[in-house]
């Protein structure tokens, strides 16, 4: 099944890649905009949520193995995927509107009961942000290369994404101009080796500079100081991280991520004592590419399992 969209006058299309990403389209209008989702399967619910600059295509092979037992669900965030890419001025482009984003997606698709939550990069604070707000409605949680916290006292903000964040005379003409921030993921993101079709995957939807907003105004969003918008949003999740039952956590972690290393691991472990982690030595940021088998059928486990240990 190809998926085929005109998206600020470009085409985004699947076309070259349907093998990998064989899942039909669904739509949700949330204040005028058209989020683009994923729901494959039946069963009890999993939440997916990615962040920047991927998209659902990153969880394709999650959704390919859960979807046989469980209802895998998966949207795009604005401005990422086959959902819309709205201009700045008439969308804002910060965590807050993606948590309200997430809201609005579990009410339409998930309106009640409980559902098992699976986040990476950005979709970890998005996710655990709603998450933190609705501990009723989670079951279990996966973590993946991501932070539910400020930046620990162990790590230096990436000088590259520091360039991107604050000096726009840089991050314009290289993160929208080139896609350099998308295609320079394809490298520094993975150990492995991505095939042609799989890098076009994760970079079509950021055919122009128009469609690329997302994945800058993701990095300027970073919060480093009380003034950035999105401060006390995430100052919310550190706080109340601990909050979660670390029973029904599984943390999976790329070792050779440059941004979200394993002192980010070791902080959510700080916080959440008990819970069952594993570390991949040979893999990177990009987690599910590297380990797709692996990762999968930890999940599986995890997510079937009667709270005995997995790994």
């Amino acid at each position: 099944m190809v998926t085929c969209r005109r998206i600020n006058g470009r085409i985004t299309s699947t076309r070259e890649f349907e093998s990998e990403y064989p899942f039909a389209p669904h739509y949700l209008d949330i204040n005028g905009h058209r989020l683009h989702y994923l729901d494959e399967g039946a069963g009890p619910p999993v939440l997916m949520v990615h962040g920047n600059p991927t998209w659902s295509f990153y969880f394709r092979h999650l959704v390919n193995r859960l979807s046989r037992e469980f209802r895998t669900l998966v949207p795009d965030h604005m401005g990422c995927g086959f959902s819309d890419k709205p201009d700045p001025k008439i969308y804002d482009y910060t965590l807050a509107s993606r948590v309200s984003d997430l809201d609005a997606f579990v009410a339409h698709t998930v309106p009640q009961g409980k559902l098992d939550l699976i986040v990476h990069d950005w979709g970890g604070m998005i996710g655990l942000a709603w998450a933190l707000d609705h501990l009723d409605r989670i079951n279990r949680v996966v973590i993946t290369n991501t932070s539910g916290f400020f930046l620990p006292e162990t790590k230096r903000f990436p000088w590259m994404l520091w360039l991107v964040k604050y000096l726009n005379w840089f991050s314009v003409p290289a993160v929208l101009g080139l896609n350099l921030f998308a295609k320079g993921a394809l490298y520094l993101g993975a150990c492995t080796r991505l095939s042609a079709r799989v890098k076009k995957g994760l970079t079509v939807p950021y055919n122009s500079p128009s469609n690329r907003i997302a994945t800058l105004k993701f990095v300027q969003d970073i919060p480093l100081t009380p003034a950035d918008p999105a401060w006390e949003v995430v100052a919310r999740v550190d706080k109340r991280i601990h909050r979660l039952n670390p029973d029904q956590v599984l943390f999976l972690w790329g070792a050779k991520d440059f941004v979200f290393d394993t002192c980010f691991l070791d902080e959510f472990l700080k916080r959440l004592p008990g819970a069952q982690s594993h570390v991949f030595s040979d893999a990177g940021h990009y987690l599910f590419e590297d380990k797709p088998k692996q990762t999968a059928e930890m999940i599986h486990r995890f997510l079937g399992s009667d709270g005995m240990a997995l790994l």
